[in-house]
């Protein structure tokens, strides 16, 4: 039996798993928010309002979520291609490597030019040295100016 406008279209079982995750999401915080402590002399609106409307907001998501997804009325999504994403999550694995050996401003570069490859952009050795500028004066504002800690590598240490 099929309804909805595209008689050809089967539930969409991403979205049922969407709408799961959704549906579990609100139930932690109805969970969560239900055992917080609270004083005896608490006002009507408390600490506990934004959540519990937080969660039936999310609840109300899920449930349309799994009507579109049973009516299968989400557009057809094209093939995946996991290249961008990979670049992405290598970008920040090589920092998040590199971070105590080349210090933040290169390794920040890395993530700066693996992200930007992802997106098309290039070439690799411009977009580095953009990310790694960037990521200096970060850098400098956070160490010197607001004399907070980042990791310094060769670059950083430079400047006395």
């Amino acid at each position: 039996m099929t309804t909805g406008s595209n008689p050809q279209r089967r539930p969409d079982g991403a979205a049922f798993v969407i709408a799961l995750i959704l549906a579990g999401i609100a139930v932690v915080i109805f969970w969560q928010t239900s055992i917080m402590r609270l004083p005896v002399h608490q006002a009507r609106v408390g600490p506990q309002v934004f959540p519990y409307a937080i969660a039936a907001g999310l609840l109300l998501l899920a449930i349309g979520t799994a009507v579109s997804a049973w009516r299968g009325s989400f557009p057809a999504r094209p093939p995946e291609n996991y290249g961008p994403a990979l670049w992405i999550v290598g970008g920040l694995l090589g920092q998040i490597l590199l971070v105590s050996s080349l210090g933040f401003s290169l390794a920040s570069g890395v993530l700066v030019a693996c992200t930007a490859r992802a997106f098309g952009k290039g070439p690799m050795w411009f977009t580095f040295l953009c990310g790694a500028v960037f990521a200096f004066i970060v850098w400098f504002i956070f160490a010197r100016g607001l004399q907070l800690s980042l990791p310094a590598g060769p670059l950083e240490r430079l400047i006395p």
